[in-house]
């Protein structure tokens, strides 16, 4: 089922999800509008024959799919800019974090299929984790929006009160992943390393982690346990980590994310 994507801002996020569905091959470059006040930062994206306006109305006309990607002080706005031309063929995605589905419900006025998705900036290279909840959707339009966010990473359908968590554990928890990847690269430069091959060793070796996770569904524990044996490196290590704060600070370091979400 092939429909016209209109991305409303150019963002971050936007161009991430621009470029995640071209890389796809979801669709051509063609169907896909992507909006921003300053078009000239979308240049790149333009020569690979995607369109680019500044006009959001207008993209929102000739689109079937709209996605929602600006700041989160924007939404309602930028909504009213374009809900004039939103019509029953038209899908609303928002990736806005903190909006809620019943306020963009009760800013466009209209009986659409609205989807609120939270992935983070790994959409770029096909490896995001979203979250996808809806309103009035049917099974043709929650699968297809399902398709799409799935031929960009891996996909989970919450409930929407759980939104601001996924917010947290799934986007926030890149910059977390990022900022241990960092201190092992750190870490690896210390014991010897140059900064380029640490920094290949600790990337490679999380993704190694990680997957193993996905393809064998076991836990983390489990994994422990096959590297770490009596009176060796590895429970020394992890025993030291444990007494600095390692888990600890890693769990109020979420529960503090998700309470600035829910608290402003």
């Amino acid at each position: 089922m092939n429909k016209r994507i209109t991305i409303i801002g150019g963002g971050n996020l936007g161009t991430a999800i621009a470029e995640g569905l071209l890389k796809s091959k979801f669709c051509k470059a063609a169907d896909i509008t992507i909006t921003k006040r300053n078009t000239a930062t979308l240049k790149a994206l333009q020569d690979r024959g995607m369109n680019v306006t500044d006009k959001n109305d207008a993209a929102v006309r000739n689109s079937e799919l709209v996605i929602l990607a600006v700041k989160p002080f924007q939404a309602m706005d930028v909504l009213n800019s374009f809900k004039a031309v939103l019509t029953p063929k038209h899908i609303l995605v928002s990736v806005v974090s903190g909006v809620l589905i019943k306020d963009i419900e009760s800013t466009i006025k209209k009986k659409l299929p609205v989807f609120r998705a939270m992935p983070n900036t790994a959409i770029a290279i096909q490896e995001s984790m979203t979250c996808l909840s809806f309103s009035n959707a049917a099974t043709s339009q929650i699968n297809f929006v399902t398709e799409l966010f799935t031929v960009l990473g891996k996909v989970s359908v919450i409930d929407e009160k759980l939104m601001d968590a996924a917010t947290v554990l799934g986007a926030c928890g890149t910059a977390f992943a990022m900022r241990y990847i960092r201190a092992n690269i750190q870490g690896g430069i210390e014991i010897g390393f140059d900064a380029v091959t640490a920094n290949l060793i600790a990337a490679q070796t999380v993704k190694g982690a990680a997957e193993l996770l996905l393809q064998k569904g076991t836990h983390p524990e489990q994994e422990i346990d096959k590297v770490t044996t009596p009176k060796g490196c590895t429970i020394a290590g992890l025993n030291e980590m444990e007494h600095q704060g390692f888990s600890s600070s890693l769990i109020k370091g979420i529960a503090t994310s998700f309470n600035k979400i829910v608290k402003g």
